[in-house]
């Protein structure tokens, strides 16, 4: 699955463009004014059954995929039954990166790419983890929901309307959780400002900014094997935001997006798509099927999001420049400001008292405000790694509500609407930029959800 090669993907192009066209149609009817009608209970605030033990399987092991199965091995309360993947050598690495811990070997699958159906059937599986190419998520979650097991996602949970009202449907008709697993919500920086604009410490939100700024060029070289061969023909297909919820994440929670506000609408610009072509003129043989494709999508993408409440957040994407990586993490309010990259803060009131200037120095601002739950696992998820702890942090989150019996803290509302950005960003930028509703997923729900609270494990 995360091995998916460049083959496989050129023969599935056809009807994956045909399936992403239809989505888009079919989005169009999908807006807040016109959702379809609702086939099971909402799935806020969902809480499964408590689990003693949290019985995983994986589909797609290859690189993201790995490094879940290598922080599994260190939870507590896990049993890992079952791993798939259609690349032998990935999997056979897999099952003995669970040998060589001293635990049970996992029953192996990977016949075929449909192989993880036959894996879905057992009845020894409680969740199942998905890191597999961006095409198989959503059909993926929803065969996992189906089969009456948890899904957990890698990002971004789906590709066009149409399938992110789908995973909503099959959540809410089953009563089964899909959570899309934005791990950066689980950053210390990003917890830390969760925690501090539930304070109140920079008064009203006004504004939020949210990026994946993250040169890639270089999965270009990855042709047969890897994230590069089948993500750069993303970069043939469409015109938009990519990969938006890294900083869309943390900011939508910041401003209870789902739980006290929403998403009403965009527009979205980029710019001119040259970096790739010039990239492969200079690494490849002017032959070189790299040198073959139109690189269409835009080399900085900007999507501007307006909330029902007012609110403003920008968001962009940018895979191909050369610059540092940021997430931005911006948020403004009526009484001061936090931004990363680097991390800074000015306040009206509060702190140096000074807003003409950026406070740089985070030590004291950590030791008052950092989030109760990096205060408790913090060191545990740093010495495990992942991103800086935030992977390890948001698995070890994610096995403690189940075996506690609490909700998640990312539902399928959130993963769609935080997707939704994608395809909508495309169909803005085809329209000279106009402004796109975007779907209420929640149907109403969002106007008396709880927002998420700031959380102290026991």
């Amino acid at each position: 699955m995360s091995q998916f090669n460049r083959r496989d993907f050129l023969r599935a192009a056809t009807a994956v463009t045909a399936t992403a066209v239809a989505g888009t149609m079919a989005g169009c009817q999908s807006t807040s004014a016109s959702q379809p009608l609702a086939k099971g209970k909402s799935v806020i605030g969902l809480i499964a059954a408590s689990m003693e033990t949290v019985r995983v399987a994986f589909i797609g092991v290859g690189q993201r995929g790995y490094g879940h199965v290598k922080h599994f091995c260190h939870l507590d309360g896990v049993e890992i039954k079952a791993i798939c993947d259609t690349h032998q050598e990935v999997l056979d690495r897999a099952v003995n990166l669970v040998t060589d811990k001293g635990l049970p070997a996992p029953a192996a699958y990977g016949k075929d790419e449909y192989d993880y159906q036959r894996m879905l059937e057992r009845d020894d599986i409680d969740i199942v983890v998905i890191s597999t190419p961006w095409k198989w998520h959503a059909p993926m979650a929803i065969d996992t929901m189906e089969s009456g097991k948890h899904a957990f996602v890698e990002v971004p949970l789906a590709l066009t309307v149409e399938e992110c009202w789908q995973l909503v449907d099959t959540a809410e008709r089953t009563q089964k959780n899909c959570m899309m697993m934005e791990n950066v919500n689980y950053g210390r920086d990003e917890l830390m400002v969760l925690n501090m604009v539930r304070q109140g410490l920079f008064g009203e939100l006004l504004h939020g900014e949210a990026a994946y700024i993250h040169e890639l060029r270089w999965q270009m070289k990855e042709i047969e094997q890897s994230t590069g061969s089948w993500r750069t023909y993303w970069h043939t297909r469409r015109n938009g935001n990519l990969y938006p919820t890294h900083g869309l994440g943390p900011v939508s929670q910041y401003m209870n997006i789902n739980r006290g506000d929403r998403f009403d609408y965009l527009t979205s610009m980029s710019s001119p798509a040259l970096g790739r072509q010039l990239y492969a003129r200079r690494e490849f043989p002017a032959d070189h099927e790299r040198n073959q494709l139109n690189y269409i999508n835009g080399d900085m993408s900007t999507t501007l999001i307006k909330t029902v409440k007012g609110r403003t957040i920008m968001v962009q994407h940018d895979t191909t420049t050369p610059r540092p990586y940021s997430r931005h993490n911006l948020i403004q309010g009526t009484n001061g400001v936090f931004a990363g990259f680097p991390n800074r803060i000015a306040l009206e009131h509060g702190g140096s008292g000074n807003f003409h200037q950026w406070d740089y120095e985070m030590d004291s601002w950590y030791a008052k405000y950092d989030h109760p739950l990096w205060q408790h696992m913090g060191k545990e998820a740093e010495r495990n790694g992942g991103h800086g702890g935030m992977d390890f942090l948001m698995l070890w989150r994610m096995v403690y509500c189940l075996r506690n019996a609490e909700p998640l803290d990312q539902d399928v509302y959130d993963g769609a609407a935080w997707s939704v950005i994608n395809i909508l960003s495309e169909q803005s930028l085809a329209n000279r930029s106009n402004s796109v509703d975007i779907p209420d997923f929640t149907r109403g729900a969002w106007e008396t959800a709880t927002p998420l609270g700031i959380i102290t494990p026991a």
